[in-house]
């Protein structure tokens, strides 16, 4: 199939994948009196006294919002936020087909992390949490750090996050098809955007070691010139040999390589310069770092992608609804590293040990027992950490 020509045959006739349906019937006068005025005057009433009842009285405990500056829109890059919106309203979809989390796109124009934020602030109380998406880095960072700080709901993005759950747990079992340990492997990744720096965070989070970052200048250690104020906080917790060099150089005696960069930058040669039983990670779509052939080729014992057509893909929708589900149930204040771990965990779970192989270290996306499982962990997580309110 052409998905491309399908799509937009598709979009034209959609007109839009979301709408807003009532919850509740409109057939009488009092029907109206009970939903609409003057009867919804208590509620309101009940609200201004505590404003923390809206998530009893209103559709806020359930509903996300879905956020972009439409700087980073999937491959595309800059696209602008009104092109970002099918994306927006794509994630809305699986929000609410794998979560059963009601969600909302909301595309902002401006690329000042200020504006961003306060426009963000001024809405947050319409919703129980909110999803950034596609917002370029490093300004995704800041934007996220200032929002948290500021909101008093979860706020979380999830090409960060979501990418780092998923990553985790595909690691987690394929360690056990090479029979290796977290704390004694390398592992080496290509670039150092969102994605890159949330997976490094969470898999030292994990209790991973031994992780060095590069982006298309080679390795990044501190002291290095030209490094950006994420890239120096990332020196000063990975690569603490000081390792200088190029991505070939340092992905020698290397583990792991995790791709979340662009097309092509590793080659068969270079993982045969690996540890034995190399894992690759390549996840740069839709062309990744290497296929898997030339992986194999070059001695790879695991594979993943972020493509739907090669084994173990790395998506997205096998974490995030599950984790604003878990999220929700908890009215959790916050989404942190304990509830993403236990994602990781659950999701890696999923996976039995008779049915683990190098073609399957992850569940499927259309597992139907991802959602709940991940939501249930989030849910015990939040419990656990001092996260939930409930």
């Amino acid at each position: 199939m052409d998905y491309a020509s399908e799509s937009l045959r598709l979009h034209k006739k959609w007109q839009g994948k979301i709408e807003v349906n009532a919850t509740v019937p409109v057939n009488d006068e009092v029907d109206l009196s009970l939903a609409y005025t003057p009867g919804v005057a208590q509620p309101c009433l009940e609200i201004q006294k505590n404003p923390a009842m809206s998530y009893k009285l209103t559709r806020r405990h359930n509903l996300c919002a879905v956020i972009t500056d439409g700087s980073a829109v999937l491959g595309l890059g800059d696209i602008g936020p009104e092109a970002g919106m099918p994306v927006m309203e794509g994630k809305c979809v699986l929000f609410k087909e794998f979560g059963n989390v009601d969600a909302f796109p909301l595309c902002i124009k401006t690329k000042d992390v200020d504006e961003f934020v306060n426009a963000v602030y001024l809405v947050s109380g319409s919703f129980g949490g909110i999803n950034l998406e596609d917002i370029a880095a490093p300004r995704c960072f800041e934007i996220e750090r200032k929002l948290k700080e500021k909101c008093d709901i979860p706020i979380f993005h999830d090409d960060q996050h979501g990418t780092a759950v998923i990553t985790l747990a595909g690691l987690t079992n394929a360690l056990k098809i090479v029979n290796k340990r977290k704390e004694n492997v390398k592992i080496v990744t290509s670039g150092a955007g969102a994605a890159a720096v949330a997976i490094v965070k969470l898999l030292l989070s994990a209790g991973f070691r031994n992780i060095t970052m590069c982006d298309r200048n080679g390795a990044i250690y501190t002291g290095r010139n030209n490094l950006n104020w994420i890239k120096e906080e990332m020196s000063a917790i990975t690569n603490q040999g000081k390792q200088k060099g190029s991505l070939a150089d340092i992905l020698k005696g290397a583990d792991i390589f995790i791709g979340v960069s662009a097309p092509g930058t590793v080659t068969a040669e270079m993982v045969k310069t690996m540890n034995s039983n190399p894992i690759i990670f390549a996840c740069a779509n839709p062309t990744p770092e290497i296929f898997p052939d030339e992986a194999k080729a070059g001695g790879a014992a695991v594979i993943a992608t972020g493509r739907s057509d090669f084994p173990n893909q790395i998506n997205n929708v096998l974490a995030f609804p599950g984790i604003f589900r878990g999220t929700f149930d908890a009215h959790a204040t916050e989404i942190n590293e304990s509830m993403k771990v236990a994602a990781a965990e659950a999701l890696a779970a999923l996976v039995s040990d008779s049915e683990l192989n190098a073609e399957y270290i992850i569940p499927k996306a259309f597992d139907p027992r991802v959602g709940k499982a991940v939501a249930e962990a989030v849910l015990n997580a939040a419990k656990s950490s001092g996260a939930a309110r409930m």
